[in-house]
């Protein structure tokens, strides 16, 4: 069996190949500016997979994460994509846990996604990997097609637990806040 090789994107020259991967392989059409709201905002949350050998990726995972309604820390997956003769090796489940494994890092609460109701691989895949069906959203897709949002709740890590909330990662980058002393005695964060 072919080794495979993930890495996370690296910039406009992953853009061609993950635009050809989608939109050979999803039902639902994006322009060019989907794919950089997602890939330009969070790079780190986008992983493609490569045969060893190879410079064509075979299978893409595009994620953001966000605060959700100001109360939790939700990772959304926009786009996961195999090609057809690469299925069922595991290349999607482990795209999904790369991706998944950086927003623990980065605090998530949540994970969520759509998938059409009848995508039997996908909702398989997915609830492999401990995502449960929220609710179904009707005539969700351009094509009329209605769709179950899946949600994984993601537990922080046993060192996570620990930390004091300031000392955790922020949604959208690597940068800490630390209690600053104020005037009056108070601790406040910048």
């Amino acid at each position: 069996m072919t080794e495979i090789l993930y890495r996370q994107y690296v910039g406009e020259s992953d853009l061609p190949h993950i635009m050809a991967l989608v939109q050979s392989e999803l039902s639902e059409p994006y322009v060019i500016y989907t794919y950089r709201y997602f890939l330009h905002q969070w790079p780190q949350l986008s992983f493609l997979a490569i045969p060893a050998g190879s410079s064509e990726p075979i299978g893409v995972i595009v994620c953001k994460q966000s605060m959700h309604k100001h109360a939790s820390n939700r990772g959304y997956i926009a786009m996961l994509s195999v090609s057809k003769s690469w299925r069922k090796r595991g290349v999607a489940s482990t795209l999904v846990k790369r991706s998944v494994e950086v927003m623990r890092r980065h605090g998530v609460d949540e994970v969520v996604l759509e998938t059409e109701y009848d995508n039997a691989p996908a909702l398989s895949l997915y609830e492999s990997l401990g995502f449960i069906r929220e609710k179904r959203l009707y005539r969700f897709y351009l094509n009329g097609k209605d769709a179950f949002r899946l949600v994984l709740a993601v537990p922080p890590s046993e060192m996570d637990r620990d930390l004091p909330h300031y000392m955790k990662l922020s949604p959208t980058n690597t940068i800490l806040s630390y209690p600053v002393a104020s005037d009056d005695d108070e601790v406040s964060y910048r």
